[in-house]
């Protein structure tokens, strides 16, 4: 018989594995409550759906996270329009579909420099050795921040977002990290008003929408949120996909047959396993759903990994499968709050998938070694264990 139905995203049994509790909570409490953390949460797709949709009643102000955004500075993500419809026109122009594509030679040189040296390793991190590099390597790029510093931001970054058990609060450490983010990126800036560059961060400081400047907190607020959301998403999604092809050896076998489906296996990786699981709301009026009522003023999580698992809205939502149509996940939201990095994001999915799969197609993983990342929101491992499957000269190991 199955025990109280308990979701608390501070949990690390959650972390480890949600799916069965967010299983029972579509079931069995579409509106959940949770007094001892006092919010609410919504788990169907329709239902997840319509409240991003809705962000008039479903309101970002505050953060996407459960604890709130802190004294972090001001994010598009955490406003509503319309201001943040505004600063989204501003910013969106280094994220059109061109922009992006042109990053692409970039990325698949980052992605082979990376690969090179884990051929003849006997094992290796797959999070620290590649998967935590290229991501923030791009936006590093796209920043023009130096490569010396990028291990120190990637840091700074996975230190703001652990969590300890069942521990809402940011760590002193990760409150440290963030205004060591806030203060290398408001010393970049300056350096950049005073001597102006071609990179995205001296575009931001130029751009300008019906005659208007983003503010230095702006600008400021995106890096952080480039390097936050943009780097960690990425990097637990690239982990995610190789464990999931590990886990699915015929698939993987297909995709070395039909490496042109490799965006059709992004594509399910994000629904799957989608790197951001929840996003936080404030509810600005009293809503009734499901007899339910959630008062003003409540926090709401939409739960992204349950919506894209409920068997209502998507045919074999519980089957992993890489050559699967295209689906309307909710990973990347809807409306206002779409991802600008959407296609970015795709863009390094597949062109890492292709790299590794071409370097090392029998890479193995590490289970048993394996640790997930702990925070309330974001899914994936801060630790991979991996081996390339090939021999010391590069060959891929003979069958035993």
């Amino acid at each position: 018989m199955a025990g109280p139905l308990v979701y608390d995203p501070y949990s690390y049994e959650i972390h480890e594995d949600p799916y069965p509790t967010y299983a029972r909570l579509r079931r069995e409490a579409p509106v959940y409550h949770n007094p001892e953390r006092n919010f609410y949460a919504l788990s169907r797709y329709h239902d997840v759906r319509e409240a991003m949709q809705d962000w008039q009643t479903f309101s970002s102000q505050g953060g996407v996270a459960l604890e709130g955004s802190g004294k972090a500075p001001p994010m598009i993500i955490a406003m509503d329009p319309p201001r943040q419809t505004k600063l989204r026109r501003i910013i969106s122009a280094a994220f059109t579909p061109r922009r992006v594509a042109e990053l692409e030679p970039r990325v698949r040189e980052l992605a082979q420099h990376l690969l090179q040296p884990l051929r003849r390793r006997e094992q290796f991190d797959f999070i620290d050795d590649f998967s935590g590099k290229l991501p923030m390597a791009v936006i590093a790029y796209m920043l023009g921040v130096p490569e010396d510093d990028h291990e120190m931001l990637r840091t700074w970054s996975d230190t703001l977002l652990h969590r300890e058990p069942n521990d809402p609060r940011v760590t002193p450490a990760g409150i440290e990290a963030a205004g060591n983010l806030v203060r290398y990126f408001a010393e970049a800036a300056e350096l950049r008003r005073r001597r102006p560059s071609t990179d995205l961060l001296s575009a931001l400081l130029e751009a300008e929408v019906e005659g208007e400047r983003l503010s230095r907190e702006e600008v400021l607020g995106f890096c952080f949120l480039l390097i936050i959301a943009g780097n960690e998403t990425t990097t637990k999604m690239l982990g995610n996909a190789v464990d999931l092809l590990y886990r699915h050896p015929e698939q993987r076998a297909r995709l070395l047959r039909e490496p042109h489906r490799m965006a059709d296996a992004v594509e399910e990786v994000l629904r799957f396993e989608p790197s951001t699981q929840a996003l936080a709301r404030l509810v600005t009026r009293e809503v009734t759903l499901h007899g339910v009522t959630i008062p003003a003023g409540a926090r709401v999580m939409l739960l992204i990994g349950s919506a894209n698992r409920d068997e209502t809205a998507i045919e074999r939502a519980g089957e992993f499968d890489a050559f699967r149509p295209p689906v309307a996940h909710l990973s990347f939201g809807i409306g206002t709050h779409f991802c600008l990095g959407a296609s970015l994001a795709r863009l390094e999915g597949r062109v890492a998938l292709e790299e590794i799969l071409h370097v090392m197609p029998e890479y193995q993983i590490d289970l048993s070694r394996a640790q997930r990342v702990h925070s309330t929101n974001v899914r994936g491992y801060a630790h991979l264990p991996m081996s390339s499957g090939l021999d010391h000269e590069g060959g891929i190991h003979a069958a035993s």
